[in-house]
């Protein structure tokens, strides 16, 4: 067998070994089953509420106020009424702590519940965004606002983007607190905290913002590919932390952002986020309460000193929402929330994740349909590659037309190996061909391959985009089935996690096999009849093995093999080849007589059939 033949077994080879590693090692990602956090009293506190920030603020900021509060469940509210958002704020501790996402919808029916970010203290799973102000020496925790504070709605029944809140709280010994909470259209709020000092004592204090979660998320994927967690950006610093890598309470650490920074949680689709504004750096912590499971991220801005008559403020952004491109980039570029983008999880190949998002993005803008896009950006790698696919099936075709050449030399060799090489490189060298130059294009798609998957994955554009017909979510697998003859038989395909799913083939990876098996009629078949097997089974094996595999990352490669088919066709068509791709391969490929002179030099075909 010709080094060509082994260089494209040994590329192919690689491609089948590292998807077989990866189903192997990570296989798809199932959400596990979070059972409900209990909640229990806690003597000083409400119900399963935090400190302030224990361990993160310092030892005396505890929240404030009497246990027998009512519950923020119950607590007076505030109604949230934006375009993209619904929920409430609850006077008790003036929290963020009810909000649901308006354009998203748990699944793809239409009547659906839509999706929920945030949750009260009482609910299976309590998020929330809570604010207030850490005492400094000598000022009693009972006198600044915390976690069980119940304020007064100043100004606005509604939070709208029209019409902001304003909240007050007046401690009745000389410091009167205000809050003001506006929204826009999007996903970020602000919250401007003041203080004014009308006692007869300089005061310090310092203002802080926490993101709370009881308990891990329901719809954890827990899989290598993606971060769920914490996610801190400090001065260009970004900072990813697992649930598992939490800091304990007895071991917190701060981290000092000296200028810009951001800090919050992610899930795969949405996240919460606090953004500290115009303070002169604050500092950070991430830390777990494994007593009462709670997760929790801290920012805390500098500490003021308030003097007789005289007040402070501060403010803090904080985004609740769906991590859509476009909005977060816009917030990065006009906002100035620094490196904002990063907060999507592009992974270890950012460098081409990120284009080709942004231009899968702009694809879709223009033809108004992810599907479409995937094969409009099939389209644009597989022209950027053209240079280098084209000197690679040229190399084939004269690889070819050497053949004769190449045997001649390994008769004349003999069992001298040594001299056998010496002579074919020596022949590669003087015709000019490069026998490696066929493994590039291949090797070439795995990262391409590996990165459009992350993209898929990760990202909120190809959640429950459809393309056409049955395929309705393109972040999931095909949901036809061969099993019931795609729908035609009286019964439904089976459950994802059922080991039969592994044979419910839908219609798209069938294509993929097909796709699969075309392209390699194009190439020569091993001599070898164990290589010759493994061609043979490879198109069918692809198959079976991303069957599951998400819809569009099956279309892009459906589309990748079409290409690559119909550019390699052409380009040896223009190298004097037709390609039999229905017939024995290597009968198939006919030197076409260039001319009378020319056909008379070469040698007699074995066969006239063209």
């Amino acid at each position: 067998m010709d080094d060509q033949n082994k260089n494209l077994i040994l590329a192919t080879a690689l491609s089948f070994l590292v998807i077989m590693l990866w189903f192997v090692l990570f296989p798809a990602p199932e959400a596990p089953e979070t059972p409900p956090t209990e909640v229990t009293e806690q003597s000083g506190t409400e119900s399963g509420e935090i400190a302030a920030t224990p361990g993160a603020i310092d030892d005396t900021g505890a929240a404030t106020g009497s246990a027998e509060a009512p519950g923020p469940a119950d607590a007076p509210r505030v109604t949230i009424d934006t375009p993209s958002l619904e929920g409430s704020i609850s006077l008790q501790g003036g929290r963020i702590d009810e909000l649901s996402l308006k354009n998203y919808r748990e699944t793809i029916e239409p009547d659906s519940p839509i999706v929920n970010l945030l949750s009260p203290i009482g609910s299976n799973q309590p998020y929330y965004a809570l604010f207030g102000w850490a005492p400094g020496s000598g000022l009693d925790p009972e006198l600044v606002p915390g976690a069980n504070t119940i304020w007064q709605v100043e100004n606005g029944a509604t939070l709208t983007p029209d019409s902001p809140v304003t909240l007050t709280w007046d401690n009745g010994a000389g410091l009167a607190f205000t809050r003001v909470i506006s929204v826009d259209d999007k996903f970020m709020f602000n919250v401007e905290q003041s203080v004014e000092n009308t006692g007869d004592a300089t005061v310090s204090l310092a203002p802080y913002g926490i993101l709370a979660r009881h308990g891990l998320p329901p719809d954890l994927k827990n899989f290598f590919i993606l971060h769920e967690g914490g996610i801190r950006m400090a001065d260009g610093e970004l900072t990813e932390t697992d649930y598992d890598d939490f800091d304990p309470m007895s071991g917190v650490k701060t981290t000092a952002v000296e200028q810009d920074g951001w800090t919050g949680l992610t899930d795969q689709y949405w996240m919460t986020t606090l953004i500290p504004r115009d303070t002169g750096g604050f500092n950070v912590t991430t830390l777990r309460d494994s007593r009462r499971d709670i997760y929790q991220t801290t920012a805390r801005m500098p500490t003021q000193t308030v003097a007789p008559g005289a007040s402070a403020s501060t403010r803090l952004e904080v985004f609740a929402g769906a991590k859509e491109w476009a909005t977060i980039r816009e917030y990065q570029n006009e906002n100035g929330v620094d490196r904002f983008l990063d907060s999507i999880d592009w992974g270890w190949f950012f460098f081409l994740t990120k284009p080709i998002f942004a231009v899968l993005h702009y694809l879709n803008q223009m033809i108004g349909n992810m599907g479409w896009a995937i094969i409009g950006l099939t389209l644009l790698i597989k022209a950027l590659l053209l240079p280098l696919a084209y000197k690679s099936y040229v190399s084939m075709a004269k690889m070819k037309e050497l053949g004769p050449q190449m045997e001649k030399l390994k008769e004349e060799a003999g069992d001298d190996k040594q001299k056998m090489q010496k002579s074919i490189m020596e022949l590669y060298k003087r015709e000019k061909v490069n026998p490696a130059s066929g493994c590039l294009p291949i090797l070439l798609q795995i990262p391409i391959f590996f990165s459009l998957y992350k993209v898929i994955f990760v990202t909120l554009e190809l959640r429950h985009a459809p393309w056409f017909g049955w395929i309705r979510d393109l972040s999931a697998p095909d949901p036809s089935s061969i099993l019931n003859l795609f729908g035609l038989l009286p019964f439904a395909a089976p459950n994802p996690d059922s080991i039969l799913a592994i044979l419910s083939l839908g219609v798209l990876p069938i294509l993929l096999g097909v796709s699969m098996w075309l392209q390699q009629k194009l190439n020569p078949t091993p001599t070898d009849p164990t290589q010759k097997m493994i061609f043979a089974w490879m198109p069918w094996v692809f198959m079976f093995m991303l069957g599951q595999f998400a819809s569009g990352l099956v279309i892009y490669w459906i589309a990748n093999n079409t290409i690559t088919f119909a550019q390699q066709y052409a380009i040896m068509r223009t190298q004097g080849y037709k390609p039999d791709v229905f017939g024995n391969i290597i009968e198939g490929f006919k030197r076409k007589p260039k001319s009378d002179d020319a056909a008379a030099k070469e040698t007699k075909p074995k066969s006239d059939k063209s």
